[in-house]
């Protein structure tokens, strides 16, 4: 259940995602956060607004965003594996300029029509017996070698983006943040 500790990045833009998964946020958020207890807690202010978002230029923001999709991709395959799922589809009214707005179809003149919304199911109880294990906790104490790879595309592309070297330590990368935030903070 979501509570006060639900931190949501209301953007569409596969770049931010991709840049809020790379390790170059993972490493900022690790050492700007606080921890609860033993684990970290990742706090809007201080992992959030002082990261310096990196300003790629059209290439690199393609590359960032084509990396981020394909991640996304891949683990939305993992959590919800075509032979143990379905899509239904829910059908209610909505508005175009609602929250549903992609999914209407046929507005009327006051631009109320209805909402087509495909969204995935098991395909059975067995089907949701076993999807219950797939979370993505899971997944990344697992880390395949497929996610591995995933992350150091996605890693690549972001680092390009700032124009540095894939190699770089977590030291250095932590430097470098620090100065682009002072720097655009003058």
């Amino acid at each position: 259940m979501p509570d006060h500790q639900l931190i949501v990045f209301a953007r569409c833009e596969d770049v931010v995602f991709g840049i809020l998964h790379s390790r170059v946020h993972e490493v900022w958020a690790l050492r700007q956060g606080t921890q609860l207890e033993t684990r970290p807690r990742y706090t809007p202010t201080s992992c959030f607004e002082t990261f310096p978002l990196p300003e790629p230029n059209k290439a690199h923001a393609a590359a960032i965003a084509e990396a981020a999709r394909e991640l996304n991709e891949l683990r939305s395959r993992w959590l919800n594996p075509p032979e143990w799922t379905k899509t239904e589809v829910l059908e209610f009214p909505g508005s175009v300029d609602g929250p549903w707005a992609r999914y209407v179809v046929k507005p009327n003149k006051r631009g109320i029509g209805t909402v087509r919304w495909p969204r995935v199911v098991a395909k059975d109880p067995d089907c949701a017996a076993s999807l219950k294990s797939r979370t993505l906790t899971n997944l990344y104490n697992e880390r395949p070698t497929w996610l591995d790879l995933a992350h150091q595309k996605l890693d690549a592309a972001v680092l390009a983006a700032y124009g540095w070297d894939t190699d770089i330590s977590d030291e250095q990368l932590l430097e470098r943040l620090l100065e682009l935030n002072l720097a655009r903070s003058r």
